[in-house]
C-alpha cells in the first residue's frame, strides 16, 4: 500500500548516529571499569564474606555495563566506513566485551584483569576519538 501523497516525506535526512554524536563516549565504559577495578581491589583486602559477597555482585552488574557501552559504540557509532579505516575494530570490540565478561573482569576479582580491560577501552577511546576529530 502506498501512502497518501501528504504523508510522503519531501526530504531525505541522514545522519551519522541515531542521535546526535554527544551522546556517544567510551568514557562510560571506562567508568564502569574503573568501578570494576576497585571493587576487585577491595574484594582482595577484605575478608569479610558478606562484603565478599556484595563485591561480587555489585562488580558482575559493573561488568555488565561496561559491556553494554561498549555493545553501543560498536553497534550504534561505529559505521562501515570506521571499520574499514580500523580493520583491527571489530576485533578489538570483541576482545574488550570478553574482558569484560565472564571470561574476563565480570568471573574474577583480579585487578589485573580489570586493569587489561581498561586497556583495551583505552585503545578503543583512541580510535573513537579520531573519527570525532574527521
Amino acid at each position: 500500500m502506498r501512502l497518501p501523497r501528504i504523508l510522503t516525506p519531501r526530504v531525505t535526512a541522514s545522519a551519522h548516529c541515531d542521535l546526535p554524536c554527544g551522546v556517544y563516549d567510551p568514557a562510560q565504559a571506562r567508568i564502569e571499569a574503573e568501578s570494576v577495578k576497585m571493587i576487585c581491589e577491595k574484594y582482595q583486602s577484605n575478608t569479610d564474606p558478606e562484603y565478599r559477597t556484595r563485591a561480587i555482585i555489585i562488580k558482575e552488574q559493573r561488568a555488565e555495563l561496561v559491556k553494554h557501552h561498549l555493545w553501543v559504540l560498536w553497534t550504534d557509532y561505529f559505521k562501515p566506513q570506521h571499520f574499514e579505516k580500523y580493520p583491527n575494530l571489530h576485533q578489538l570490540f570483541n576482545e574488550t566485551t570478553k574482558l569484560a565478561g565472564s571470561a574476563g573482569a565480570k568471573g574474577a576479582t583480579d585487578p589485573a584483569i580489570a586493569d587489561q580491560l581498561l586497556q583495551k577501552i583505552d585503545e578503543i577511546s583512541k580510535i573513537f576519538w579520531e573519527t570525532k576529530q574527521a
